[in-house]
Order: structure tokens, then C-alpha cells, then sequence
């Protein structure tokens, strides 16, 4: 097996060498936003705001953790159906967002977007969320707090596996099996 390890940001450099199919192990820093987050930041944009966080180059992970246990950084962190995202995700990817991760297909309109924009979408494997929080060495919300678990976070991940299910060049695996 063929695991390629990549660091954010996720630069259009790297995203050119990532293909549907691939595995890879991410490390860096990664943003949480589930529905009411993204409702909110397309709020945010509309109103002319700045996002809290700089999305350029940035990944949002689908995920909505559950309370962290004592010693632990996280609680479970299983992704959510992105599908639920698709109507928010072209403003975020016309802004320069490098890539996102959760489970499930997503539209036709977000994967030409994500083509155009140079953007990659990541599979988390469902069900895993108690293994992917051991991968989150540091979480601290940094937006939205009143969402609760839907509050954005900032997290530190050190070699996350994921697989790549849409890449930059229009490949899918939804679409291509």
C-alpha cells in the first residue's frame, strides 16, 4: 500500500499530486464546520464579514465530536454525510479552500466547482470516529461557540488516514465505480 503523507496548508502543488483512490495521512491543522457553521459563515459572507478562520488553502472536516473524556483532547470524531454541506460549499471553494473530509457523495455542481477551484475531497472512514480522535493532538473552538458541538474548531491532527474521493482533475470515486 501506497500512503502519501501531506502536511497543511494544502497548496495547489500538493493537491496536483493527489488522485482519487489515494490514501493519504494528513498531518497539520484542521477546521471543524458542520451545518449550522457553514449556515453561518455564508451569512458571514454575505454580510461583506471576514470568515474566522483564513480558508485559503485550509480543510474543513465534517464533524461534529462529542465531549472529550478526562485526559483526552477530543471526544469521538466520526464524520458526518457532506452531502448536508453541498448548497454552502461553492462560496468556500471560490474563497480558496484547499479540501474537505467527511462520508458520502457529493453533488455534481460541488465537484465541477472543486474542479475549477482546485479542491480535493477526503473520505473519513465511517464509524471510526473513537480511532480518528486519537489522530487530534489539539482542539480549541475558535468560532460560534453557542453551536455547541457545531462550534468551529481549530484542530492539530498528526497522521490522519483518509482517502482521497474527489480529486482536482474531475476523478470520483462515487462516480467512477
Amino acid at each position: 500500500m501506497n500512503i502519501k503523507f501531506i502536511k497543511t496548508p494544502l497548496t495547489k502543488d500538493v493537491l496536483k499530486q493527489l488522485k482519487a483512490g489515494d490514501i493519504v495521512s494528513l498531518s497539520g491543522v484542521v477546521y471543524t464546520a458542520r451545518d449550522a457553521a457553514h449556515k453561518r459563515m455564508i451569512e458571514t459572507l454575505d454580510k461583506g464579514e471576514k470568515l474566522p478562520f483564513d480558508i485559503r488553502d485550509s480543510v474543513i472536516y465534517y464533524v461534529g465530536p462529542t465531549s472529550e473524556r478526562p485526559g483526552t483532547v477530543i471526544g469521538s470524531a466520526g464524520p458526518t454525510s457532506s452531502y448536508r454541506m453541498d448548497d454552502m460549499t461553492i462560496p468556500l471553494l471560490e474563497l480558496g479552500l484547499g479540501a474537505m473530509i467527511g462520508k458520502g457523495a457529493r453533488n455534481k455542481k460541488v465537484i465541477e466547482s472543486m474542479v475549477k477551484h482546485q479542491a480535493v475531497y477526503f473520505l473519513a472512514i465511517s464509524g471510526a470516529g473513537a480511532f480518528i480522535s486519537k489522530t487530534i493532538t489539539k482542539s480549541e473552538v475558535i468560532a460560534y461557540d453557542d453551536l455547541g458541538t457545531e462550534a468551529i474548531r481549530r484542530l492539530e491532527v498528526e497522521n490522519l488516514f483518509l482517502i482521497v474521493c474527489a480529486d482536482i482533475y474531475g476523478n470520483n470515486l462515487y462516480s467512477d465505480y
